[in-house]
């Protein structure tokens, strides 16, 4: 889950210079983030090996259909270019083109809250103070990297092209060198087949159960994957980003297919879900030593700060370009001499920082975030798959969507709403109360430019959101939903 590659891109409109494979490349590198480093642990945790494959076969497809979701709309609405949540204004009005935005941008701020979770757990395996990256300790040293990263970003540094070289390299090598390595040494085959099911007895109920279980882990390690169309200005043909797109992502399907089944093939389960995150680390270290959990939690630290300093940068976009489209209050588009955002990057970090003291209660502060992250984006990628077949579907409007768009379109939006299903009501629950405060801001947003602060379908839906919200507090108090 990157874009660091989006800064690092060519900026001239002209220069239409990359080929398949240079597009390919940028595509595979707008999703292969810190996500896939946690992996072995999160599907030994709840899936055995065939579930495993059936679970990415269905995350395959479902991020297919939405990336061809994000194409068809980017070719016949090249007008609504205000980032995803433009399609949910669109298609269903402003106060849920808010929750859109909001959601997103909120995504990517817990997003983050995992990079630090994860570079204190990898700096818990050398001093035992530290932890899972879930101590006090760990909480007060990454937060003053975080804010190190927020003056950083302040002085406007957009220019990644160094950054990115490095970071390209950091994550790839290390897991390249795992999955062949791997395969090479650390295949037992034995033990493959004792994780086929999980430890569990075969049936389809249980079958189910454990494809469900991995449903937001895969979303979370393809988030970004929408990142993809934007480097279509750039291919020499206009077919040739299609091709890119569907050639890079079956690339970074296979990558993290093979991270989990390599790990099957190392290890028990019982052994994986008991290893430390990053787990790869661990993996790797029991089939070639103490240099391997050194080298991939090397590469790992490089790619996450890497990553981080560009998912600020487009999470404070977010924010700023939501109060330029008039969706939240104007305080948010004041920017400061070096361009930056600041009051969007402000809230930001701060988002970042109360999610960070969050993670000192939670019993997995990986996964709990990892899980609220991918929960959270669920709204703005099913309500774009939503306005998608809106869109196909209106014969009054020119250029509709082709049957296999709209095709593409219909299945995204049961894709997502399995996903939401999967994730159960927990995650939705503790999603509204994010949105349900936030409402705060579109009302700001709406009586300072004299607009109607809600219709009549929008007043029932912030009765939803406030009541969700207060069950998912009563349910922390009370403890009946937990972290």
């Amino acid at each position: 889950m990157t874009v660091e590659e989006q800064h690092a891109a060519p900026t001239e409109e002209g220069d239409r210079s990359l080929s398949v494979f240079a597009l390919a490349a940028m595509v595979v590198g707008s999703m292969v983030g810190a996500g896939v480093f946690s992996l072995p642990r999160n599907f030994a945790s709840g899936a055995g090996v065939v579930a495993t494959v059936i679970a990415w076969v269905v995350a395959g497809v479902g991020m297919l259909m939405l990336v061809f979701v994000f194409q068809a709309l980017a070719t016949h609405r090249p007008d609504l270019d205000a980032g995803i949540f433009a399609y949910a204004k669109a298609g269903f009005g402003n106060y849920v083109g808010f929750f859109s935005a909001f959601g997103y941008w909120a995504s990517a701020c817990v997003g983050n809250v995992t990079y630090w979770v994860l570079i204190g757990s990898t700096l818990g395996s050398v001093l035992p103070a530290f932890g899972e990256g879930d101590t006090l300790l760990s909480v007060l040293v990454t937060s003053v990297m975080l804010w190190a990263f927020h003056l950083f970003v302040l002085r406007g540094t957009r220019d990644a092209a160094v950054l990115n070289t490095i970071v390209t390299v950091a994550k790839l090598v290390p897991i390249l060198l795992f999955l062949i390595v791997g395969a090479i040494v650390g295949t037992h085959w034995d033990t493959f087949r004792l994780n086929l099911w999980g430890g569990a007895e075969p049936s389809a109920g249980e079958l189910f159960a454990q494809v469900r279980s991995t449903m937001l882990i895969t979303v979370f390690v393809f988030l970004g994957v929408e990142g993809a169309t934007v480097y279509s200005r750039y291919a020499r043909r206009r077919e040739d980003i299609g091709r890119a797109t569907i050639s890079g992502f079956l690339g970074v399907l296979a990558v993290f297919a093979l991270v989990t089944l390599v790990s099957f093939a190392a290890l028990p389960a019982e052994d994986l879900r008991g290893l430390r995150q990053p787990s790869m680390a661990g993996v790797f270290g029991e089939i070639v030593g103490t240099w391997g959990t050194v080298l991939i939690n090397v590469g790992l630290v490089v790619s996450v700060l890497g990553a981080y300093l560009a998912w600020t940068l487009m999470s404070s976009e977010v924010l700023y370009e939501a109060a330029r489209q008039e969706d939240a209050p104007r305080f948010l588009t004041v920017v400061n001499r070096h361009g930056t955002p600041w009051m969007a990057l402000l809230f930001t970090s701060g988002l970042i920082q109360v999610f960070l003291v969050v993670t000192m209660f939670s019993d997995d502060a990986l996964t709990s975030m990892l899980e609220l992250c991918s929960s959270l984006s669920l709204i703005p990628y099913f309500l774009t798959a939503l306005y998608a077949v809106q869109y196909g579907l209106r014969r009054s409007e020119g250029g509709r969507l082709t049957r296999g768009q709209l095709t593409a379109a219909v299945v995204a939006v049961v894709y997502t709403v399995f996903l939401v299903i999967a994730a159960g009501p927990k995650y939705l629950l503790l999603s509204f109360l994010i949105y349900a405060p936030a409402t705060v801001l579109y009302v700001i947003a709406r009586r300072e430019r004299r607009l109607q602060v809600f219709t009549r379908p929008e007043v029932v839906l912030c009765v939803i959101a406030v009541a969700g919200a207060i069950v998912a507090l009563v349910g922390l108090v009370t403890g009946s939903i937990t972290l």
